[in-house]
């Protein structure tokens, strides 16, 4: 008789974490370090005497920092349950007590004392005087936080939650906090104060009067007058959304769809509009639109009339947001159509459909997963795009410009940004919903583990024609947009001496040699080269981050999934200017005290542009079959395995969607930015934005068009290295039996 195999103990990652709490808790510095989170002199500064540097456990030993010492509690009970099974109900309960224990006393230790002793009078009244301070977080807190989660997971875990699968579990612990810390805190302190009077008291009434302001919600547009800010961006945000959904997926189907001879070139010029500073078009339209422009002149002299300002306002702000988001619709519908299974369009096309009943009946419904997610981009895009409206609107208000205003102008109300802030909130949450109510709870699974080597008909033609026709007016338009832009960065002084010349690029980029070797001497290399690095950073850990989040959303089932999803859109839907106003109130105090340094800037990029990758992975992943999952973790695949080896590389348009989209946004953002850049971390935006209110427009324009040949280079390098899925079909070049 055959002895019973014991069942499997700890988890292996679960010693790991083990491992990690205590090297952070005896190894690493407590605290931030003064020279930057990614400095090193710590090692050969003090370490590990000195008490800027000095891990916790020296601390204590010192007798410093005492509040620290009950953290070893935590440390030591997961050691004490090593050795026991899994399913024995004490080894979950420890794990879950000592993760949660610790990592609730770290925060509670955190925001109670700060850098003048306790933070909350009540502290002081009950405990008295400290007499000691701290500083924010560093690299030991941030391992032992780590530590503490992940062990509260895996007691979950062995709970029996999402059937016990460790990395699901623990991926969305993950998810939960850091978007808590980096999306939840910042943004609801900021909010919080839509509710405090000018004597720092609270006030619902205060709160309803700015509200229902009739700057907000006025709608004297319809009677000849102006409308509320917040009604303009409504409308503004629907318009955008259907025509950035629409130019994008005719560019998609032209790519995808058609025997157009310049795809390349085409996918190119979709690609350049999100590659180039916001402002940088809208200063290229009025060059071309504004009442000095030369169409304007140039239309005026035509027909002996007037110049008139009609770019300002409405029209402008459409123009230069539909140029600037179409990319963003584009990236997110080339996967979708690309991934429509041919073998069902040959179907209908057996069943003696023409092309344009396989088109309207079979691929369209198909794709509309995806097309509810390129609207939902453009219109939050749209919502809380600065740039365009700045330089463009006009008399036309809109949310974000207001809150710029409101935080940086002379009336300074933090209040009523905060309010304007929570009515942006409202649109992007309803237009959250109404695309899930038009997707319904219909499927749209297309890729199945059954092979599919159909061909992809080519557009009917009553579809193509136009498709083409329009694709080939915006596409033409856009050139000619870059092609001011490029000949505006050569032009010496633009409007007074119109003279070719590369003095822009000599002052911005010279490079020479002195006794040490080459020598950067251009003005604008070290926010070109702060530029490059912090976005070549937080690029990937965005994708990541939103694709494992799609992951979950699209795959597991787990309590509290919609407000989870919310959550991992709420920062896109908050304009830029709120988000740096947010993370400088926030991050600027312990705990965690990272502004002026890079961190905050990888950060705040990585949560701004993480729903793109959310909504490219959720659009491309609904479309993968579910029995491929199953399929795998059947032939003794875990999640994460499945994950990786199975859904990964089916994934490419959306990992190469997100990978594009996150590192230009960080190249090119300047809403927040604006407010998070420091002497030492200048970005290449803010320095642009210097010329500009110096009157350097030379410069800048030079400055936007290196971007974007250096952006392009950057996309290019990504599709290589990224590449494209392979899911077995045949090209419409093949042939065979």
């Amino acid at each position: 008789m055959r002895e019973a195999i014991p069942e499997k103990t700890a988890h292996p990652v679960l010693i790991y974490w083990i491992i990690a709490g205590w090297v952070g808790y005896l190894l690493l510095p407590w605290y931030g370090i003064e020279d930057g989170f990614f400095g090193l002199e710590w090692l050969i500064d003090g370490y590990p005497f000195d008490e800027d540097y000095a891990p916790a456990a020296f601390l204590i030993a010192q007798g410093e920092k005492l509040w620290l010492s009950p953290l070893l509690i935590p440390l030591i009970a997961p050691l004490l349950v090593l050795r026991r099974n899994k399913s024995d109900p004490v080894y979950s309960t420890v794990l879950i007590l000592a993760g949660g224990f610790g990592f609730s006393w770290l925060i509670a230790q955190g925001f109670g004392i700060g850098l003048r002793g306790f933070n909350y009078d009540w502290l002081s009244t009950v405990f008295g005087s400290l007499g000691d301070r701290q500083f924010g977080m560093g690299y030991g807190a941030l391992i032992i936080a780590s530590s503490f989660l992940f062990t509260f997971t895996q007691g979950i875990a062995a709970r029996g939650a999402v059937n016990g699968d460790v990395f699901v579990v623990s991926a969305i612990g993950g998810v939960i906090v850091i978007v808590a810390i980096f999306v939840f805190f910042p943004i609801g302190n900021m909010l919080f104060t839509a509710f405090v009077t000018d004597e720092g008291g609270y006030s619902l009434k205060i709160f309803s009067e700015k509200f229902f302001d009739n700057r907000l919600w006025g709608l004297g547009c319809f009677a000849g007058g102006r409308c509320g800010a917040a009604v303009n961006s409504l409308f503004l945000a629907i318009f955008v959304g259907i025509t950035t959904t629409a130019l994008g997926l005719a560019f998609a189907l032209v790519v995808t769809r058609s025997g157009f001879r310049f795809k390349s070139g085409l996918r190119a010029l979709t690609v350049l509009p999100i590659i180039t500073p916001p402002f940088v078009i809208g200063l290229a339209l009025i060059l071309l639109f504004g009442l000095s422009g030369s169409v304007t002149v140039f239309i005026a002299d035509l027909l002996g009339g007037q110049p008139t300002r009609w770019l300002y306002g409405l029209p402008g702000i459409l123009i230069a947001q539909t140029l600037a988001f179409t990319p963003i619709a584009f990236l997110v519908l080339i996967g979708v159509v690309e991934g429509v299974s041919p073998s069902m369009e040959e179907a209908a096309q057996t069943l003696r459909a023409d092309n344009w009943q396989t088109f309207r009946t079979v691929s369209l419904p198909l794709m509309r997963p995806g097309l509810a997610n390129a609207f939902l981009l453009g219109f939050i895009e749209s919502m809380a795009d600065f740039g365009n409206p700045l330089v463009l609107g006009g008399n036309f208000d809109v949310l974000s410009t207001e809150i710029f205003f409101a935080i940086v102008g002379a009336q300074y109300d933090q209040g009523r940004a905060a309010v304007l802030a929570m009515v942006l909130l409202c649109f992007t949450l309803s237009a959250f919903y109404f695309q899930r109510a038009w997707l319904g709870r219909k499927s749209y699974t297309t890729v199945t583990g059954k092979g599919d080597a159909g061909v992809h008909p080519l557009m009917p033609k009553r579809l193509g024609i136009p498709v083409i026709v329009i694709a080939g007016i915006w596409g033409s338009f856009t050139a000619i947009v870059y092609g001011m832009i490029v000949y505006g960065s050569f032009v010496e002084l633009w409007g007074v001496r119109n003279t070719l010349t590369f003095k822009h690029y000599i002052t911005a980029f010279s490079i020479g040699f002195n006794e040490h070797g080459l020598h950067w001497s251009g003005a604008a290399w070290d926010s070109f080269w702060t530029t490059i690095t912090i976005a070549a950073i937080a690029a990937p850990l965005t994708a990541i981050v939103g694709l494992v989040t799609a992951y979950l959303l699209t795959r597991q089932s787990f309590a509290g999934k919609n407000a989870f999803e919310f959550g991992t859109m709420l920062s896109f839907a908050i304009p830029g200017t709120v988000i740096g106003v947010s993370y400088i109130l926030a991050f600027n105090v312990p705990p965690i005290e990272i502004t002026g340094t890079g961190v905050i800037l990888i950060v705040s990029f990585i949560f701004r542009n993480m729903p793109v990758g959310v909504r490219a992975g959720i659009a491309s992943m609904s479309q993968l079959d579910r029995s491929l999952d199953e399929s795998s973790l059947t032939l003794g695949a875990n999640s994460w395995q499945t994950f990786r080896r199975v859904i990964l590389p089916l994934l490419r348009p959306a990992i190469l969607a997100a990978l594009v989209f996150s590192f230009v946004r960080a190249m090119t953002a300047i809403s927040a930015v604006i407010f998070l850049v420091s002497a030492q971390y200048d970005m290449a935006t803010s320095y642009i934005i210097g010329r500009v209110e110096n009157n350097d427009y030379g410069l800048a324009i030079a400055y936007s068009t290196t971007l974007i040949f250096v952006m392009l280079a950057a996309v290019a390098l990504l599709q290589f290295l990224v590449g494209r899925v392979q899911i077995g079909r045949r090209t419409q070049f093949m042939t065979g039996a």
